[in-house]
């Protein structure tokens, strides 16, 4: 019934003696909680990796094929737009059908999806790919989270979470690098950089073959054996299974559930975060080639996005420890306050001295990236296991709406507007994320998974 490649070298009985098992949000980490958290890098990597490539590739597209502001805006949103549509629907379904099928498939499309890519003949057929390959990715974010918040004891919680986000900004680190290579060999480098996201793809599906369903799910069902069989194999008999269903909610969520008088603020709140630091941070790195020539960097612009890159990477990595060590509210809200100065600085460009403008784009970029593991972090924290795919798909997939609003606008403000202008407009969406986590954070980090919602 499960491949003998994701299971544990030994299994613990269930409980001996008849006592009942340990508390398992005080578990200690087991090899099989590594492995899922591992195998979910998949959709964050191919993310990362997606919409960086897509810009650096789009440096060379639009003079080939003649793209304008809009088209360029379109080309870099679609995948966010793609992600929204994944995100609501196959969340939805992952809480009806269960989780392991659609983590399943979704990389089935994203792997053929991508290596299309190297095929395509026009921007229509490049967007329709692209919004394919986020439709794919959008399934993850709703499940991929869902599944190791469902699996992984409270106190490693966070930070396997969080994780997950270092390897969005690994992936769009490789891409950024790869692509600024690849470009320089022929006109048709692109297609190469664009259809080389099959490869990490098809590598994920491959290793997730006999993928264990949620337990949590199971239960949530009535399905008590499967879910006994489940904790057994891989999570050493530690999951107590019958506590777990007789504190079971009934199973009678509904979608408007969220939108209630019990879920309302938790679901208002997650999608307002989210969008406030999606907003900026996919529209500034999509776009990272046409900034660093903006602020004036000219000549120099790989140089100056690639230091930013790898303080991107930084960020992302000393999140880990920031998610460890400090509450989510204070997290959230103060990274805020730091990236709506920052970037305001920034917003001076050209007509400010460059080594201030840099330095202050490097502090955005770092704070910004390490703030973004809550995003993976919080969403999973605030629902019950009845209605956790569908809450994660829907704060998905309305982050990605504002995203790619915010994505396909840029090009077009910064042409019409110029960047000060524009990078002012980012700075009021981080204010009101900064307002709002102050007045409808809830706080997570402390409390077992069922006790969140």
């Amino acid at each position: 019934m499960h491949a003998t490649s994701l299971k544990p070298s030994h299994v613990a009985a269930t409980a001996k003696g008849g006592q009942s098992p340990p508390d398992y949000e005080e578990a200690p980490l087991n090899r099989f909680h590594v492995k899922i958290t591992a195998l979910t890098f998949g959709a964050n990597f191919s993310d990362g990796y997606a919409l960086g490539s897509i810009g650096i590739a789009l440096t060379v597209i639009a003079p080939q094929m003649a793209l304008g502001p809009v088209w360029q805006g379109m080309l870099g949103a679609s995948m966010l737009i793609g992600i929204f549509f994944g995100s609501v629907i196959l969340g939805w379904l992952g809480d009806k059908f269960g989780r392991k099928r659609v983590y399943m498939l979704d990389f089935v499309l994203i792997t053929i999806a991508s290596l299309a890519q190297f095929f395509v003949d026009g921007p229509v057929t490049l967007l329709i790919l692209r919004l394919l390959i986020g439709f794919g990715v959008g399934a993850d974010y709703a499940l991929g989270p869902t599944l190791v918040a469902e699996f992984v004891p409270r106190r490693y919680r966070g930070g396997l979470l969080a994780s997950l986000t270092v390897m969005w900004t690994v992936g769009y680190v490789v891409a950024y690098f790869v692509g600024s290579y690849l470009v320089q060999f022929s006109d048709d480098s692109w297609r190469w950089l664009l259809a080389s996201g099959a490869l990490p793809a098809l590598l994920v599906l491959v290793l997730r073959i006999g993928t264990p369903e949620s337990p949590r799910w199971l239960i949530s069902k009535g399905r008590l054996d499967e879910a006994r069989e489940i904790s057994t194999t891989y999570l050493d008999g530690q999951l107590d299974v019958d506590r777990l269903a007789g504190e079971q909610r009934p199973a009678n969520a509904r979608y408007r559930d969220f939108f209630g008088r019990k879920y309302r603020q938790r679901t208002i709140f997650g999608m307002l975060f989210f969008n406030c630091q999606v907003i900026p941070y996919f529209a500034i790195y999509t776009f990272l080639p046409i900034l660093m020539v903006k602020i004036g960097l000219g000549d120099r612009e790989f140089f100056g996005g690639a230091v930013l890159n790898l303080f991107l990477l930084a960020g992302g990595i000393a999140g880990l420890w920031f998610v460890a060590k400090m509450s989510r509210r204070g997290l959230l809200i103060s990274s805020f306050w730091i990236m709506a100065v920052t970037l305001a600085i920034v917003a001076i460009g050209p007509n400010g001295p460059l080594p201030i403008v840099l330095g202050a784009f490097i502090v955005f970029t770092f704070v910004m990236s390490g703030a973004s593991n809550l995003e993976q972090v919080y969403p999973p924290e605030l629902f019950p296991t009845e209605l956790r795919g569908s809450g994660v798909g829907l704060l998905n997939g309305a982050s990605r709406i504002g995203s790619a609003a915010g994505t396909f606008l840029l090009p077009i403000a910064l042409s019409s507007f110029g960047l000060t202008a524009s990078m002012l407009g980012l700075v009021a969406v981080l204010l009101i994320g900064a307002v709002t986590s102050a007045t409808m954070a809830p706080e997570t980090s402390h409390l077992a998974l069922e006790d969140c919602a």
